[in-house]
């Protein structure tokens, strides 16, 4: 069981985990070289004035050069040192592995049933509507962002450059017209603590031919019911006519839908 989980699991946990390590070392590697070699070449320039200054006799030029030389030496020691250390974060190792409990996986008993087939993602509707809603946007002349991987608790960043107007949009796709949406709780929580930028986009028919429907500003305010079984919470599109045609006496909001 050890040698399974060792090349099954842990191995190729360590390999990601390193590849991400070495390109974020990479990066910061090349920010320290740029500015640390900068400042010394800075720092290589002021010991040739000094040292021309000492040439004329002028005064303090001595006190300078010796100052200037010390500030190089020091710059030569921290780029020495901030190399090392970055070395050394490129290397990851596995320890000893310690078991602290053991999970049987069984099928949902009532994995067939609408209620929790509704649970499951589908990630060919989920990657449309995200291509639906973010040319939306970008057709409104906003900057947008993908941040859906970062578990923020909403999809897309969406930002009027001209008005500053920020938007965090949690994206939802439905294959055919109608159907069932999904919060998370995290996505509840951040709707719930965010009411005046998060928006809710739903993207029906990503089957056919998808077709964004009307943004809708503040989503927690909706009749959202909660699952009890499985902590996440579901709107029936359906339903979303009546709270869309609410929106109009609620407290405008920035940007256009």
């Amino acid at each position: 069981m050890t040698g399974w989980l060792h090349d099954n699991v842990l191995a190729p946990f360590l390999e990601e985990m390193r590849k991400d390590r070495v390109a974020e070392v990479g990066r910061v590697s090349v920010h320290v070289e740029l500015s640390l070699t900068e400042l010394l070449q800075r720092a290589d320039e002021e010991i040739g004035r000094a040292a021309s200054d000492v040439d004329k006799k002028l005064s303090g030029a001595e006190g300078r050069l010796v100052q200037a030389e010390a500030r190089h030496s020091e710059l030569l020691a921290r780029r020495e040192r901030r190399r090392t250390d970055l070395q050394r974060q490129r290397a990851l190792t596995l320890q000893s592995v310690e078991r602290l409990a053991s999970v049987l996986v069984l099928p949902h008993p009532d994995g067939d049933s609408p209620e929790v087939r509704r649970l499951r993602p589908n990630f060919e509707t989920e990657a449309i509507a995200m291509r639906v809603a973010m040319d939306h946007e970008r057709s409104q002349n906003r900057e947008v962002k993908d941040v859906s991987e970062m578990n923020l608790g909403y999809d897309v960043t969406s930002l009027d450059l001209s008005s500053g107007d920020l938007r965090l949009i949690e994206v939802k796709g439905l294959g055919a017209a109608t159907g069932t949406i999904l919060l998370t709780p995290n996505e509840r929580r951040v709707a719930e603590d965010r009411p005046d930028c998060f928006w809710l986009y739903v993207v029906t028919d990503c089957n056919g031919t998808p077709r964004l429907q009307e943004p809708i500003p503040d989503p927690a305010r909706l009749d959202w019911h909660e699952v009890s079984k499985v902590a996440h919470y579901y709107l029936s599109v359906n339903a979303m006519t009546t709270p869309i045609a609410v929106h109009e006496e609620l407290p405008p909001y920035g940007g256009s839908p």
